[in-house]
């Protein structure tokens, strides 16, 4: 099967052309806006990863992991991939450090890295997107918003580890 990249770049530059768009400015402002994106991002991962490490090195994460491992375990989510579990709901540059860092440990093909994989895919960045929606939508009480969204996690969180035992 081709790669489909390539045609999805055409069909791209053909629009903008038959749309009379200036493509090259257009590009420039997107690369703008995507490096102001990197810049806003930057101090969240730089302050998350430090504290990670403090975590880990302190002994905090090993006694996390050794405490919740039987419950996870139980649940189907393996122990390793617990570190990555937390720390997806505050920062999502951070947990896709630590999704790296969990698949150079793991493995990208092993139970483990695969229920990883998943939970980053299945999970959002809670606190983040509630602070960014809710303070665009001018909402003063989150009320039930935060409640229900650790709720969605922690059930996506089970259901990445179901589901990759299931398949």
């Amino acid at each position: 099967m081709p790669n489909a990249m390539p045609v999805l770049i055409g069909l791209v530059i053909a629009y903008g052309l038959i749309r009379r768009v200036p493509l090259y400015d257009a590009f420039v402002r997107g690369a703008k806006q995507g490096l102001g994106v990197a810049v806003d991002v930057l101090p969240f991962l730089v302050a998350m990863l430090p504290v990670i490490a403090l975590m880990e090195a302190s002994g905090a994460m090993a006694f996390l992991v050794r405490f919740l491992g039987p419950v996870l375990t139980a649940l189907g989510i393996p122990a390793e991939t617990l570190p990555l579990m937390l720390l997806r709901p505050l920062s999502g540059s951070a947990s896709l450090a630590m999704l790296e860092r969990t698949l150079t440990l793991v493995g990208p093909d092993s139970y483990a890295g695969r229920v990883a994989s998943t939970l980053m895919g299945s999970s959002e960045t809670i606190f983040y997107t509630a602070a960014l929606y809710l303070g665009a939508a001018g909402v003063r009480r989150s009320r039930h918003a935060i409640p229900a969204a650790i709720l969605a996690w922690l059930a996506g969180s089970i259901a990445a580890g179901w589901v990759c035992r299931i398949f």
